[in-house]
């Protein structure tokens, strides 16, 4: 451990050792994409507010990460609305539930993929705020201090700019170890059999958003694609590197993804204010060396002093492939983060079941109900979406078309006290021509109907310009 100056943070690693510095380099190179927002915070005392990352930056400045060669700090890049788009139906329109914030935080997601596909990188951290994997499908406002997934944006933007050479659907991963369930990408990628979506979480019962459970294995087109592994309060790093290896590593060894995100939230950490996990810096770094992650991108942590520069370093460190073992965060003992012999009993036998939710997954999704007959049949759900930041509740009737050919057509009618009834279609990417014409004969039905108060339509295989602007680095 390194000397601790009056009025500073605890060191957290001993890179000013004599030689030390010197002696290491990043066995993969990794690039940092940084952007605190400045300018957004749900209030100046939220827990989502600006020093959630200013901490974090002094730390990795301070211990010296960027005089690591190998390792290079990047500005982000700032999304357009049309890449927004891409993902999300924004009601009433994209600007009035996004800012620059917004933007240059998918910015930062894209900017970080573009690092790694472009070969300037082998890996990448995405450090940037606002959070984003609460933002479903269809955004009407805030909730769980989201507006837009940033995750999905970025997978959308490699999928839009980087398709396999042999032309085959590309395969993407994203595995959420926010300690909430990534219910905003969960939804987002539902329906998508190209899209792997794996969240580890505190169990729904427990804490917010209360959804996450095993039977939520994918929507009709994409029946375990979807995987869902809620952990008991008190899971330590035990308990976390077991589920990874016992059920997060066997279904990605399968999958085969060509890409792997890591939506990688902090606040399962034994000092965050927010929920009940034991999670340790030292966790964090096993964890993300064995997911080995193309990209990582920043969730929650709300225990801004005491965690975040300290899992942010190892995070980083894991990811260059160098040794985090020196890394202690304050208050950090063998007790703090002490597994009892139950927890683990238990998460041994929920991982047998997560298990069969991808390699036995059910024939038919576990809400809703197919209506229709012939080639108009259609699964069918209700939702209500609350946006607990805003104060808003959202219903849905959301359709798939029960599609031969391709995942379907997707149908959404939304209304909330924002926004009167509003009609979203989704054609897939890959969409059979049947689909294809059926979604936009249902646009244009809408439209001249005037029953509702907007009518977009989302066409996955028209490419949305790369107009977004680099920072420098």
């Amino acid at each position: 451990m390194t000397e601790q100056r009056a009025g500073q943070r605890p060191a957290a690693h001993s890179f000013d050792q004599a030689g030390a510095k010197a002696a290491l380099r990043a066995a993969r190179r990794l690039g940092v994409v940084f952007f605190p927002a400045f300018d957004w915070a749900i209030s100046p005392t939220h827990p989502e507010r600006e020093e959630r990352l200013l901490y974090t930056r002094d730390q990795l400045v301070e211990e010296g990460l960027f005089d690591i060669p190998g390792i290079t700090e990047y500005r982000p890049a700032f999304a357009s609305h049309a890449q927004l788009e891409r993902t999300h139906f924004c009601l009433p329109t994209t600007r009035a539930v996004s800012t620059d914030s917004h933007l240059a935080a998918a910015g930062g997601a894209i900017r970080a993929a573009r690092l790694v596909l472009d070969g300037h990188e082998d890996r990448a951290f995405a450090l940037v705020r606002p959070p984003g994997h609460h933002a479903m499908r269809v955004v009407h406002g805030n909730r769980g201090f989201c507006n837009i997934n940033n995750e999905a944006v970025m997978a959308e933007y490699i999928r839009d700019h980087y398709p396999h050479p042999d032309g085959r659907p590309l395969r993407i991963a994203i595995v959420d170890t926010d300690v909430h369930h990534g219910d905003g990408t969960q939804d987002v990628f539902w329906n998508d059999p190209h899209t792997l979506f794996i969240s580890l979480h505190q169990d729904g019962r427990t804490l917010y958003p209360g959804t996450g459970f095993l039977h939520e294995c994918g929507g009709p087109g994409a029946l375990g694609r979807t995987i869902n592994i809620p952990l008991p309060p008190e899971t330590c790093d035990a308990g976390y590197l077991y589920a990874v290896e016992h059920a997060v590593l066997p279904i990605l060894e399968d999958f085969k993804p060509d890409f792997i995100i890591n939506s990688a939230g902090q606040d399962n950490h034994f000092t965050d204010p927010l929920a009940n996990m034991k999670l340790s810096a030292q966790g964090y770094a096993a964890l993300t060396r064995l997911l080995n992650p193309h990209v990582a991108v920043l969730e929650g942590g709300y225990a801004i002093r005491g965690a975040l520069p300290y899992v942010n370093l190892g995070i980083c460190l894991a990811l260059a492939g160098i040794d985090a073992g020196d890394v202690r965060e304050p208050g950090w003992s063998p007790e703090s983060t002490l597994q009892s012999a139950s927890v683990g009993q238990y998460i041994a036998r929920l991982c047998e079941e997560v298990r069969d939710c991808y390699f036995k997954p059910p024939a038919t999704p576990s809400e809703g109900q197919a209506e229709g007959q012939g080639q108009d049949r259609w699964w069918v759900r209700q939702k209500h979406v609350f946006y607990d930041t805003d104060m808003l509740s959202e219903g849905q009737n959301e359709a798939w078309r029960l599609c031969p050919d391709c995942s379907g057509l997707g149908r959404i009618e939304t209304a909330s006290e924002r926004v009167a009834r509003s009609l979203c279609l989704l054609v897939p990417r890959h969409a059979c021509p049947a689909c294809r014409e059926r979604g936009r004969d249902l646009a244009s039905q809408a439209r001249r109907a005037g029953r509702h108060a907007h009518v977009l339509l989302l066409d996955g295989d028209l490419i949305a310009p790369d107009t977004s602007r680099e920072g420098p680095r």
